[in-house]
């Protein structure tokens, strides 16, 4: 079937404005509009039924062009102009509509990339479908896609912005049906390393035990379970100067609530939610943490990143140095504990699950190394024990054997129950 034969079949479905006309051959050519499409094939259609009249006469034309072809009738002079397409039901009048209210929605959100995404209502969706079912149209454009792309052009018109198909900082969404617009804004990535400096506060908010995180007595209705976190910390000043609705905390591993994380510290991603400024100085942001932290947390480093950071941060097996107080249920030689010390070192350490942490983690057994080990002081009361090890090495429980879940362990070596009372990560090594 030819263009002219296909148009023929088009029009005779309804009136049709030129978008929706030339949409339907917008896989044929390049260099044109979908609007001088459609005008070419109405002016191609003109011709052939003036052809056709000049030739054949007035009724011959009517019959070859379909009496019920508004496109024909408008040909002949017999049909007004004012008549809407059915296919879009005019949406493609009113484009400078749509723009206006997405350069409304995004007026205060700061960006320098965008992309135009379209919801169509159902009725949209099924003039198109009848239209290519009925006519066999098989080199069309979609109606959003087309959308999409008009809409944007006159939002970089007029914001000279760019668009952008791959991570645009906004989406913006044109809800058809709802005659709104939606705003999608891309999260913003910071980059750093923390250190904690007091012991009792979690890397992340933890939601109260006993009511999830609802509310309730037990934790005088905030949810917590703990007041703060290193999370919620620095969120304070991310929220503040990205204008961002919330953070989320990626960290690079995580230590224990009574654990200081000391030396260069953690390696952490926060991310921005929804923020309406990207252009943050990332200096001024380091020190309104730090000082509202006001001793307790520290950070430094932070810079702007990509969100693939936080796949390297997850996934990166980071060795760690940990600095360990260690008590003993009886008094241990110097002589006896750094020969237990020494057979640890370059060991393979198979640990099942610590019980301590078998309620939100799967039940296995780990393989870890110990590459180095050391004692640092000895007292009648304690020992200071520094070790490097795999990252994913529980120390609390290379210490304590944890029941023989963990072996070997400085108790099962020694033979006397060994506990960590303090522990210090002092490097993470990534």
């Amino acid at each position: 079937m030819t263009i002219l034969e296909t148009a023929k079949k088009i029009i005779n479905e309804g009136p049709i404005c030129d978008n929706c006309m030339g949409r339907q051959f917008a896989k044929l050519s390049t260099g044109l509009t979908n609007v001088e499409r459609g005008q070419a094939v109405k002016l191609a259609l003109a011709m052939e039924g003036d052809f056709l009249f000049k030739e054949k006469g007035e009724d011959d034309v009517l019959k070859k062009l379909a009496p019920s072809s508004l496109f024909a009738r408008k040909s002949l002079g017999v049909a007004g102009d004012d008549e809407k397409c059915w296919v879009c039901l005019g949406l493609y009048d009113n484009l400078y509509i749509w723009a206006e209210r997405a350069i409304e929605a995004i007026r205060d959100i700061e960006y320098s990339t965008f992309l135009v995404g379209t919801k169509v209502s159902g009725l949209l969706a099924e003039n198109e479908e009848i239209l290519w079912s009925e006519c066999g149209i098989t080199h069309a454009e979609q109606f959003k896609t087309e959308m999409n792309r008009e809409v944007g052009k006159l939002i970089a018109a007029r914001n000279e912005k760019e668009v952008e198909f791959d991570k645009p900082d906004v989406l913006v969404t044109l809800d058809l049906s709802g005659e709104k617009v939606e705003l999608q804004v891309r999260s913003l990535y910071i980059q750093g390393r923390y250190r904690k400096l007091v012991r009792g506060i979690p890397q992340t908010r933890w939601p109260c035990r006993t009511c999830g995180g609802k509310g309730c007595e037990r934790c005088d209705f905030t949810g917590r379970q703990y007041p703060e976190s290193v999370d919620e910390i620095i969120r304070e000043e991310v929220v503040n100067m990205c204008d961002a609705d919330d953070t989320t905390f990626h960290g690079a591993g995580r230590e224990d609530i009574d654990a200081l994380m000391l030396g260069s510290g953690r390696p952490f991603v926060v991310e921005a939610l929804n923020p309406s400024i990207r252009s943050i100085d990332v200096a001024e942001l380091e020190k309104k943490i730090n000082s509202f932290a006001n001793g307790k947390v520290e950070v430094e480093g932070l810079k702007i990143v990509g969100k693939e950071v936080i796949e390297t941060l997850k996934t990166s097996q980071a060795d760690k140095v940990y600095k360990l107080k260690v008590t003993f249920s009886e008094p241990v030689s110097k002589e006896k504990l750094i020969s237990a010390i020494n057979s640890l070192v370059g060991a393979e350490i198979s640990q099942r699950t610590p019980q301590r942490v078998s309620h939100r983690r799967a039940d296995l057994i780990r393989k870890r190394f110990v590459h180095d080990m050391q004692l640092l002081e000895l007292t009648d009361e304690y020992a200071i024990i520094q070790v490097h090890c795999d990252g994913g090495l529980y120390v609390k429980e290379l210490t304590s054997g944890d029941e023989e879940r963990t072996q070997p362990s400085l108790t099962g070596i020694l033979g006397i129950q060994a506990k960590v009372t303090e522990l210090d990560v002092i490097n993470v090594d990534i």
